[in-house]
């Protein structure tokens, strides 16, 4: 066979080398200055501050199930028409509703003393007159599941894990579990009730952090409950003496059937490829004590905000915004999980998508779960967002946030844009998580990143993967 000349094989080369690149994804220059012009102006802009004032101030705590639960939806679906969203509407989402009405605990021997404390998501109620019983102290999740049950049979199981503060929160990658397993753990074994050192960092604050555990089965529950760290203190000094603690914990909650409340999405269509959409959200419940405005009306917040100042240019983009205030997310993504289910079959119309789920400080990091062909447009998304203090780990996988998981776990490509957490959990599910919490400079900086990428995603020639089982879910709620 004879061999091709030098010039055809290098011919073939190039012509090999054009056709990869004109199947990368890459963002036109043009977009990419708008993306610019955007960013710019939501530095300056407040939009996405008046958003969580309106609803914290009018609307206040949104546990899910509860009167306020309906306000929410109304509230959304309100501003999303009052911010020029062509296209508002609800999809339900049926899940346990549970109460809270009230919560007393205290140390009743051998140093008789109240302690601050909180009950979590989906905990029974105490028998009437309250449950008294011995402590046993663990110090880990994993200390407690290698305990002969004999050791925890009839007491009330304390696990004591201290969390600090991180940039990333990663603390809260070992916390979360104590608070969702451990109980579970506990009932197994046999144990009449479970408390555990609140998830949070504040070490000198009596607001003890609420959230949800992980009882599924209503015949196989304890009461359970958060304890503030200087209460957390208290016992442990106590038990420090070497003789029996006992405990009463006297909790008023528990679940009251099946509530019916709703994700509200209001859309932004696209003026090419309206069936095609880059999802943002934030969920629009929040736990009971305080008025949920980092956790997560400021998420709500920054998605709308972002969403409108992609609606205030001259032309719309190309593909359709979609912004997803999700409904309880805080008691098992059910918001989340019913997207998904409902949305599974149109997975390759989501060109990108991530929710803001943590609070309103500063992004600092982005990365990115996308096809390779996607990678330069990843990078021009990096470029224009590194202004304003974001890098880009290009090893670190994307994952959509708390409720876009679920879409990312059926194949949509998905960023994570990480918020400087550092005090986050000093407030997150706390009576001590309140507008105040909020700096209306990192919000702008979040909805300039929002904005500048959704927008970016929108105008994109190509698409950046989606294809049903691509990604893994990495969600494991709130």
């Amino acid at each position: 066979m004879r061999r091709p000349s030098l010039t055809l094989l290098a011919a073939s080369l190039l012509l090999a080398s054009g056709a990869a690149c004109a199947a990368d994804t890459t963002v036109p220059a043009a977009a990419v200055k708008t993306a610019e012009q955007l960013r710019d102006k939501a530095l300056h802009d407040d939009t996405g501050y008046r958003i969580v004032e309106s609803l914290t101030t009018e609307v206040g705590p949104r546990l899910a199930g509860s009167p306020a639960d309906q306000r929410g939806v109304d509230w959304a679906i309100a501003k999303f028409k009052a911010l020029g969203f062509d296209k508002v509407y609800t999809e339900p989402v049926t899940y346990p509703k549970w109460v809270r009405r009230s919560e007393h605990g205290a140390i009743v021997s051998p140093f008789p003393q109240s302690m601050v404390l909180t009950a979590l998501g989906y905990s029974p109620g105490t028998p009437k007159g309250g449950l008294t019983a011995q402590i046993v102290r663990f110090d880990s999740l994993d200390a407690l599941k290698a305990a002969d049950p004999a050791t925890v049979k009839g007491k009330i199981v304390f696990v004591d894990f201290r969390m600090h503060r991180y940039k990333d929160g990663h603390d809260y990658g070992t916390g979360s579990p104590i608070r969702v397993q451990g109980p579970v753990v506990a009932q197994a074994k046999g144990a009449v009730g479970y408390l555990l050192r609140t998830v949070g960092t504040d070490p000198h604050s009596r607001t003890p952090n609420t959230g949800v555990t992980g009882f599924r089965d209503p015949a196989k529950t304890i009461p359970a409950a958060a304890v503030s760290n200087p209460d957390a203190d208290q016992l442990e000094r106590a038990l420090g003496y070497g003789k029996p603690v006992t405990v009463r914990l006297d909790l008023d909650c528990g679940i009251e059937g099946q509530y019916t409340g709703a994700n509200v999405i209001g859309e932004i269509t696209g003026a090419k490829h309206p069936d095609q959409v880059v999802a943002i959200g934030g969920h629009l419940d929040s736990w009971d004590p305080g008025t949920g405005a980092i956790d997560d009306g400021a998420g709500v917040a920054i998605a709308m905000a972002a969403a409108k100042l992609i609606r205030d240019l001259p032309q719309r983009p190309d593909r359709t915004i979609r912004v997803i205030a999700f409904a309880n997310e805080e008691m098992g993504l059910w918001g989340g999980r019913a997207y998904a289910q409902k949305h599974a079959g149109e997975v390759g119309k989501f060109q990108l998508g991530t929710e803001s789920d943590f609070g309103a400080g500063k992004v600092w990091r982005m990365s990115a779960s996308v096809k390779p062909e996607a990678r330069g447009a990843i990078a021009q998304i990096a470029k224009v967002l590194a202004p304003v203090g974001v890098a880009y780990d290009a090893k670190r996988p994307g994952g959509g946030g708390s409720d876009l998981s679920q879409m990312h776990g059926k194949g949509m490509a998905a960023l994570s844009l990480t918020q400087d957490g550092t005090d986050y959990f000093d407030w997150h599910h706390t009576a001590a998580d309140t507008l105040d919490k909020i700096d209306p400079k990192d919000m702008a900086q979040n909805v300039a990143v929002y904005a500048a990428f959704s927008y970016m995603a929108a105008q994109a020639d190509g698409d950046f993967g989606s294809a049903p089982g691509a990604f893994a879910d990495d969600g494991a709620g709130d």
